[in-house]
């Protein structure tokens, strides 16, 4: 059974189903569904996917049920991406599934934990996320009798690939995948709705954690700018909605900011499929730049408020013991590891091996394993 198209509403610009450069291995459908939808599919029932319900976002899992995790902030790029995508007449299935599979090679404790496993594996490849996100949809998953990983089309793990934020290190872009050419818009705009989502979910979680109070928040512009609309319109608002109508309405201002911004660049550049974005090789997918400066002063109030906030220093230093010992034990005694990752060892190295095992893991199956491993009287199973 073939796989359908799309609807017949997309820009001509858009990503379609239907001119696909498909996956690298021949398989036969049940049903006929468009190819990135089923991407999308394949991507939500993956074993990586339902492991960032208990991967760090700022907080780690134990410090409550309240702050976002990885699976959260996952779902809320999608909602974004997707009313991006809606309002370009792009893709909204590519979209989805870029987004949910953005954070998917993720290390337990966010970017510490990505950090401490980058600097171990020096001389040994390296750890960066993309890439380890496109290792998980490439090679970890094991779900299909003919192959390893997710065998997702070209286009999704082109997007996986070259997704970029201020947090990540440049990637070396694969032969197969057009190094130095810009990817489809739907791929462009996952960078802005990751970015729209964690700036806005982190200030929800940083006022909640009380590092973070509504009286600072009001001296960075482009937040007193909407509060005080909010304000203007509801004057008996108290502070817990102010917030959450706050939220939402600067999460429009943006996405309203970016797509009359990203027609602009695609009418200025003479865009009119995939095939010009490809031969102009532009970015068209950013904020003006008024907002790009106004954005960035809420992201450095939020660097320096939360993100370097000292509890949260505080849990940044014990998972960089957490990760380092795990790493340095396995390596010395690969006997710990379970057998399947075990049997991995001849074909990518201990190194490598070990990395796999620690980046797949939970903050909690880390802090849990760390117990078993270290205190004398945890019970090992």
């Amino acid at each position: 059974m073939t796989e359908s198209t799309e609807r017949n509403d997309l820009a001509g610009y858009a990503c379609s189903s239907a001119t696909t450069r498909g996956r690298k291995h021949p398989e036969e459908y049940r049903d006929n569904r468009p190819a990135f939808e089923r991407d999308r599919d394949r991507i939500i029932h993956c074993a990586a996917f339902r492991r960032l319900e208990y991967k760090t976002q700022v907080f780690v899992n134990h410090e409550g049920d309240y702050y976002r995790t990885r699976l959260t902030h996952s779902l809320e790029v999608a909602q974004i991406g997707r009313a991006i995508a809606r309002k370009l007449h792009l893709n909204e299935e590519l979209t989805e599934a870029l987004a949910l599979s953005h954070d998917l090679g993720h290390t337990p404790f966010g970017h510490t934990g990505e950090e401490v496993l980058n600097r171990l594996m020096q001389g040994f490849g390296g750890f960066e996320h993309n890439l380890q996100s496109f290792r998980v949809v490439d090679e970890l998953e094991e779900r299909y009798p003919g192959f390893n990983g997710l065998n997702l089309t070209w286009e999704v793990r082109e997007g996986i690939i070259k997704h970029s934020s201020p947090y990540d290190a440049p990637v070396q872009t694969m032969a197969e995948f057009l190094p130095g050419v810009i990817p489809t818009i739907e791929g462009q705009l996952i960078n802005y709705a990751d970015e729209i989502a964690y700036n806005n979910h982190d200030i929800d979680d940083g006022l909640k954690s009380g590092y973070v109070t509504l009286a600072m928040l009001e001296q960075v512009d482009l937040w007193h700018q909407v509060s005080s609309a909010v304000r203007q319109k509801y004057p008996a608002i108290d502070d817990k909605r102010l917030v959450y109508q706050t939220i939402s309405a600067l999460i429009g201002l943006l996405i309203g900011n970016l797509c009359t911004t990203s027609l602009d660049n695609i009418g200025r550049y003479g865009i009119a499929t995939l095939d010009d974005l490809r031969r102009v090789n532009r970015a068209v997918v950013h904020f003006d730049d008024e907002m790009t400066m106004r954005n960035l002063s809420l992201k450095r109030f939020l660097f320096t408020h939360l993100y370097r906030h000292y509890k949260v220093e505080k849990m940044r230093v014990k998972a960089e013991v957490f990760i380092a010992r795990l790493f340095e034990t396995y390596l010395s005694n690969s006997h710990l590891l379970p057998p399947k990752y075990q049997m991995r060892v001849e074909r990518f190295g201990l190194q490598r091996v070990v990395c796999d095992y620690i980046a797949g893991m939970t903050d909690r199956f880390a802090l849990d394993e760390y117990k078993r491993l270290f205190e004398p009287y945890e019970r090992v199973s």
